[in-house]
């Protein structure tokens, strides 16, 4: 069986948080879009679900914010570090319209962007596989093949979003190369604790393991523990629970026997390492969003918001249109992403010293206000038309 429709200005493969704002954006600006996604409506994935300002900023600025704070989503209005010999607390200061930070679970997350997507105007289906892309003589991408079950789909579109994650379909068919490979990946457990009073972000970093509090929904906290993807191989030797407890024990001591009084909440998630890049981000007819493009280490918490920034430069540049508009989103991309990936490609090698970890992480606060000052300033937001086919 064979399911055809005529075409789409844009076709989004993958329905989480980068495809999901992306088409959000480009629907409320009256574009045509279709998001795919193999998944179900609602459903977990692996995340540590941090935001930083940028993602809040950000959701604050889509109308979404309100929807994360009904959700029972707590409010994070301070960031403690706890290195060796030192605690450090930052408090979160009211800007930008943001009154602090949030970790929404990716079940509520994911769910309000895709509805707010669906509500703009977008053609959302789950249980849908793309398998393959369409190209007319010259090579450019024109639309995608999928399945629904037993059923076949083809739809033509001005441009292929592949926003499926880090084992993307739509960057293995477009040929999307590695520009940068970073030089280690840590690996993480974590895993969700009942009733552990959480007054904020606590990140604890001691030479060989980290870790951290992250307060999320119905009143639990996300505790993950991370070390190098090498020698968390040999901490699973146990099991996931026994490796969290271990790892825990070196990064943060007294958090890990706390937690030995506090009720669990599902099993643990193991993330076992997997080398950050940037994709290759757009071509003739395609672009790519979230983690299909840019990876990298979750050990610094900013994936959902990069996530987040990048489905709004694709956007915009789509809408404004004219010569090499996908072009532009990957140059602009690249100049945000870089510091901030070479910073965290050195925390995740877990090969600094105390006092060289001080240093990086002033780096990435740093990289993050660079960040913030990008996204509260010059040419951001979508202007209101109906976006032109893009070109690259």
């Amino acid at each position: 069986m064979s399911a055809r429709n005529s075409h789409y200005d844009v076709v989004i493969a993958g329905a989480r948080c980068a495809g999901a704002a992306t088409a959000m954006l480009l629907a409320r600006q009256g574009a045509r879009v279709l998001l795919l996604d193999r998944s179900r409506h609602g459903t977990d994935t692996l995340s540590t679900h941090a935001l930083m300002r940028g993602g809040v900023l950000q959701l604050h600025r889509w109308g979404l914010l309100p929807r994360v704070i009904a959700a029972g989503t707590p409010a994070v209005r301070s960031a403690t570090f706890h290195l060796p010999g030192a605690v450090s607390a930052v408090e979160i200061k009211p800007k930008h319209g943001v009154e602090g930070l949030y970790a929404p679970r990716r079940t509520v997350l994911d769910a309000i962007l895709v509805d707010a997507a669906r509500s703009a105007g977008a053609d959302v289906r789950f249980g849908t596989s793309v398998t393959g892309l369409r190209r007319d003589r010259t090579g450019r991408v024109t639309g995608i093949t999928g399945r629904t079950g037993t059923a076949r789909l083809e739809v033509g579109a001005d441009l292929v979003v592949g926003a499926d994650g880090r084992r993307s379909t739509v960057a293995r068919y477009t040929g999307a190369r590695a520009a940068c490979v970073a030089p280690a990946s840590s690996g993480v457990i974590y895993r969700y604790f009942r009733g552990v009073a959480a007054d904020g972000y606590h990140w604890y970093f001691t030479p060989g393991s980290a870790a951290g509090v992250i307060p999320t929904n119905d009143g639990l906290a996300c505790v993950f523990a991370a070390t190098s993807a090498e020698r968390m191989r040999g901490e699973l030797d146990g099991g996931a629970a026994a490796g969290l407890r271990r790892v825990l024990s070196r990064a943060a001591p007294g958090l890990a026997d706390r937690l030995d009084h506090h009720r669990t909440a599902g099993p643990p998630w193991v993330f076992p390492g997997l080398t950050g890049y940037l994709r290759d981000a757009a071509g003739p007819g395609w672009a790519l969003v979230g983690d299909a493009g840019y990876f990298k280490d979750p050990i610094t918490a900013h994936g959902i918001t990069d996530a987040l920034r990048d489905a709004e430069i694709l956007a915009r540049v789509v809408t404004s249109g004219g010569p090499g508009a996908v072009g532009r989103y990957q140059a602009e991309r690249d100049e945000l992403s870089l510091r901030l990936f070479r910073v965290t490609g050195r925390i995740a090698a877990f090969d600094w010293t105390a006092d060289e970890i001080g240093a990086h992480l002033l780096e990435l606060n740093d990289a993050m206000a660079g960040e913030i000052a990008a996204m509260t300033h010059g040419h951001w937001g979508v202007p209101r038309r109906r976006p032109e086919p893009a070109s690259a």
